[in-house]
Formats: structure tokens, sequence, C-alpha cells
């Protein structure tokens, strides 16, 4: 299997993701996808955990974005809102967004992580400009059709090679 398709780290959730690691990387910017990442699908706001640990990561440093696929009016006010910003409408894996997140945040790939729950859009489109990928594991709720029918039987036939290769992160406890 191609580079391409596996993730630097393979986590349960965003609240999975070891800061402190990144932080030792040099990571200074994070791109987040939006949709079954960081909200479930079709959710209206973001929840007050995720808000929190969003807030925390601006305060130890870090430079944060969203890059989505999402071109809804709900989801450019919920990043509006957070004073976040995010490329929409964005046909990910293209390297166009990626590069206008990483333009909006002021970092270079190699000191950007990319988060997201889908390899063939977040984790190809973040190791095709060599940034640190973080997979999640999709959060419960509705997906986009075409990601139901098409991308989730793909990534069914790689899930096992990412799991032996990369293993599944849990971090005990939250920094």
């Amino acid at each position: 299997m191609h580079r391409l398709f596996y993730p630097s780290q393979y986590v349960p959730s965003i609240f999975d993701i070891n800061i402190s690691e990144l932080e030792r990387r040099g990571i200074k910017g994070i791109i987040f996808d939006l949709d079954n990442t960081i909200i479930e699908r079709g959710a209206p706001e973001f929840t007050a955990d995720v808000v929190q640990w969003l807030n925390a990561l601006k305060e130890r440093g870090f430079k944060i974005a969203i890059v989505s696929n999402n071109r809804t009016r709900t989801a450019e006010r919920m990043a509006e809102e957070a004073g976040i910003p995010a490329v929409f409408n964005a046909v990910k894996p293209r390297r166009t967004p990626f590069k206008a997140a990483l333009s909006m945040m002021g970092t270079k790939p190699r000191e950007t992580a990319v988060v997201g729950d889908q390899v063939f859009t977040d984790v190809v489109g973040g190791n095709r400009l060599g940034m640190f990928t973080i997979l999640t594991v999709p959060m419960k709720g509705k997906e986009f059709i075409g990601t139901t029918l098409i991308t989730r039987q793909l990534e069914r036939l790689f899930m096992p090679r990412i799991r032996r290769r990369v293993g599944l992160s849990r971090r005990p406890g939250r920094d």
C-alpha cells in the first residue's frame, strides 16, 4: 500500500491527540476536518467540550484552521463564531485548500498536522504536502451518502493495514 494512505497516527477522537507530542515534533498549526471529526455531520454548533479543547490548543500557541468539503452556511457560521479560519467546499484531497489553510495560519507543511476521519480526503491530502497526518475514528451519526457508499467501503480494505502499521493510539488522560 502506498505511503500516501498511511496516517502518521490513528486515534479514537481528537481528545486522544497527544498535544505534548505534537509540540515536541515542532508542530505549530493544526488543520481540522469538520464533519465527523470535530462535529457530527449536520450539527448546528460545536459542543462545549470541543470549544474548550480548541481554545486550549490556541492557548498553547497552536494556530488552527478548518478544511472541509462541507459547503453549508451553518458550517461557515460555526467557524466564524469560533474565530477559526476555514476553507469550505475544499474538494479534498486537492492541495489548494490545504495550501490556503497553511497561508491563513502562517505555517509550513512540516510544522503542520492534519486531523480528519477519512483516509482518501484528509490523510491523502495532508500526506501529499508532507504534513503530519492524524486519522480519527469517525464520530457516530449520519454521513454524506457518497462517503457511506464509496469512501467507507474502500477504507475497509485499508484499515487492517493501517491498524497493523500505525496502531490505534489511546492516550491515558488529557494534557
